[in-house]
C-alpha cells in the first residue's frame, strides 16, 4: 500500500502529470513522468478504466501496479509525479509481465527526463568567490 504522501489524489495533479511529462508507453501500460521539487516525496497515481476489464480485473491490476509503484519508491523516493495508465492488455498479463512493462517504462522516462531531474539538496556545492563572499 502506498503512503498518502506518496499518491496522487486530485485530478489536477493528474492532467499535470500527463500533459507536461514525458510519455512511455509498453504493451500492458503507458508512464508519464514529470519531475518535482527535490524535497518533495515522489507521488504515483493509478488510471484503470473500464476497457480493462469487470471490477474484480481492474482492482486486480490496480493491486499489482500499486505494489509494482511501491516498490519503485525505494529508488526515486523524491522528486517525481508518476501516472501509470493501464491498457486493455493488462488484464491478461501476468505479474512479472506487469513489473517489466512498468520498469521498463520508468527508467525510459527518467532517461528522458535527463537534465531535468530534481538535484538533492546535499549535491549544491558552496564556493567561495575571491571577494570572500559564498556562492551557492
Amino acid at each position: 500500500m502506498l503512503a498518502t504522501r506518496n499518491r496522487l489524489r486530485t485530478s489536477t495533479d493528474f492532467s499535470t502529470t500527463v500533459r507536461s511529462g514525458v510519455r512511455n508507453g509498453r504493451r500492458n501500460v503507458v508512464l508519464y513522468t514529470v519531475a518535482l521539487a527535490a524535497g518533495e516525496p515522489s507521488r504515483i497515481g493509478f488510471i484503470v478504466s473500464k476497457s480493462v476489464g469487470n471490477a474484480v480485473v481492474r482492482n486486480l491490476v490496480k493491486r499489482r501496479l500499486r505494489e509494482v509503484g511501491a516498490l519503485s519508491l525505494q529508488k526515486y523516493g523524491s522528486g517525481f509525479a508518476i501516472v501509470v495508465r493501464a491498457l486493455p492488455a493488462a488484464a491478461g498479463a501476468g505479474w512479472d509481465q506487469l513489473r517489466s512493462d512498468y520498469d521498463v517504462a520508468l527508467e525510459n522516462n527518467m532517461k528522458r527526463l535527463g537534465s531535468r531531474l530534481p538535484k538533492a539538496a546535499s549535491s549544491v556545492s558552496y564556493e567561495t568567490t575571491q571577494e570572500g563572499t559564498s556562492r551557492a
